[in-house]
């Protein structure tokens, strides 16, 4: 059996398939499929396929219990990246300034710490999760929940070009295949699949981020959510999670322990907002005619560094 014959078939058919089908459908397709031919169209293309079968197929997604039948492929790095160790930083599209941050932070830390990042190249968290692996100068993945020859969402064409020339896009469709609603679900077991740990930095009660987390705990991997306001309906599905068991997240730290890699000491800057605090984010802004967006990403990196503690919205220099 073609292992490429069936995830082109599995994605021309939009099924899901783990093994071969027993219907005649299946049948007349694998009979006229020519593997060299496609795998010809796939190199013009610069793209390939990583078989199930391979020894180069990353062990930890084999592992799953409704693994892909392969893996099409674009970028420039080898498939051994997807063996690494490896955290998938995950969360809300419609993210808050201070998601964002602490998406980027994290994938900035974890991947100059030696870590894969990976995510879904999707608006918010995931967007920002793979350019702070790429400001850290790591290595991310993304996965995407359509064929492999499509960037979704197109607006980040740039951002996918930046990922492949140091990392690798994956994809179990095939060239061609739409991106459909249905299809990124299937995506999130991947993303799951293929590490150690998921970090879920902001939520919704009803989220594609919280289907990541519980893939990711039904596989028995680490899950760590990041807490947020009790308010905040970005905050309802990461402090569920808290609630369930997932392990707190306030730094990169929690995340390398699990790993068992130690954080590089690396001397703190002296920054010049310490010397205005006590004050809030408003005064802030007055005080030093910054943006607000800058101010914001300033204070999550101190709180996240143990430099600042906030209360009331009012931020202090941590004892």
């Amino acid at each position: 059996m073609s292992e490429l014959a069936l995830a082109v078939f599995a994605s021309e058919t939009g099924t899901h398939l783990v093994r071969p089908p027993s219907g005649q459908r299946w049948r007349s397709f694998e009979r006229r499929f020519d593997e060299r031919a496609y795998l010809d169209r796939l190199a013009e293309g610069g793209h390939r396929f990583l078989p199930r079968s391979s020894p180069d197929f990353p062990p930890l997604l084999c592992a799953i219990h409704d693994p892909p039948a392969g893996l099409f492929l674009r970028g420039s790095s080898e498939p051994e990246i997807l063996c690494r160790p490896a955290v998938a930083v995950v969360g809300a599209r419609a993210s808050s300034g201070y998601g964002a941050s602490v998406a980027r932070n994290l994938g900035r830390e974890l991947a100059g710490a030696g870590l894969v990042v990976v995510s879904g190249l999707a608006r918010g968290i995931d967007a920002e999760a793979h350019r702070g692996a790429l400001e850290g100068a790591g290595t991310t993945v993304a996965v995407l929940g359509c064929g492999i020859d499509r960037d979704y969402p197109a607006a980040h064409s740039e951002l996918a070009r930046r990922v492949a020339d140091s990392g690798l896009i994956v994809s179990e469709y095939a060239p061609g295949v739409e991106p459909a609603p249905w299809r990124f679900p299937a995506r999130n077991r991947i993303v799951a699949g293929l590490c150690a740990a998921t970090v879920v930095v902001e939520a919704r009660e009803r989220s594609g981020a919280l289907i990541t987390a519980d893939l990711a705990l039904e596989e028995g991997r680490e899950v760590f959510a990041v807490p947020g306001e009790i308010t905040s309906a970005l905050s309802a599905g990461t402090n569920t999670l808290l609630k369930l068991g997932a392990a707190p997240l306030t730094s990169a730290a929690d995340v390398l322990a699990s790993f068992g890699i130690e954080p590089e000491v690396v001397p703190c800057e002296r920054s010049p907002l310490l010397e205005l605090l006590p004050a809030s984010a408003d005064e802030l802004v007055r005080k030093t005619g910054l943006g607000a967006d800058e101010i914001a990403r300033a204070l999550v990196e101190l709180e996240l560094e143990g430099r600042v503690a906030v209360c009331d919205g009012v931020y202090r220099r941590a004892s």
